[in-house]
């Protein structure tokens, strides 16, 4: 299970490098137009290694002796999850957010400037509804010690990652961002209370 753990935290590590400033400049030294795509591709092997390697480590320990009813409340999370990640999808530039798009435009990510802020459709009830789709699945497919131990490093490596993202995207949008981050919750859909007018 440490191994696991420290698999994740190298993983977190290797990705927070690349998405830091200097990391986005030596991939568009390297990869030119191909900066995003190459920094997903990386993204994706090393996460696949990872679990791979964890599948490896903790895949053959017995699941959980779940009762009926848990387990359909699970799998229904996973439903839900998915059904997330495909409407919050839509409001998004899959194109720009894969990379293609910019290999496409023969320009690297940071020259074609900031894609539109997305605070429509799942957006208008979190700001990070593609998160809560993710840990929906995770969370739902906890049923052995390999997918539970999964669910927890994810969770940790998306909270950590939501407050690095906030920061970019106060740094992007200013005030605008500000304003939308008061007004919608995180990751759970809560109502927020009005704040009283001053007046």
């Amino acid at each position: 299970m440490l191994l696991y753990v420290l698999l994740w935290l190298g993983f977190g590590a290797g990705h927070s490098l690349l998405a830091a400033a200097r990391g986005r400049a030596w991939l568009e030294r390297a990869a030119g137009a191909a900066d995003r795509l190459v920094y997903n591709l990386i993204a994706l092997a090393h996460l696949g290694l990872v679990l791979a390697l964890g599948a490896w480590l903790l895949g053959r320990l017995p699941g959980f002796a779940l009762p009926g009813a848990v387990r359909a409340i699970l799998a229904l999370a996973v439903v839900a999850g998915l059904a997330i990640l495909v409407i919050a999808g839509r409001s998004y530039d899959l194109g720009r957010f894969s990379g293609l798009a910019q290999l496409r435009r023969g320009a690297p990510d940071h020259a074609i400037g900031p894609e539109p802020l997305a605070t429509g459709g799942m957006n208008a009830r979190v700001r990070h509804p593609l998160y809560l789709g993710l840990l929906l699945v995770l969370w739902g497919g906890a049923t052995t010690p390999f997918t539970l131990a999964t669910a927890l490093c994810g969770t940790v490596y998306v909270l950590i990652g939501i407050r690095f993202e906030e920061r970019k995207l106060l740094r992007l949008y200013g005030e605008t961002y500000r304003a939308y981050r008061d007004r919608v919750p995180m990751l759970l859909p809560w109502p927020r209370r009005a704040t009283p007018d001053p007046r």
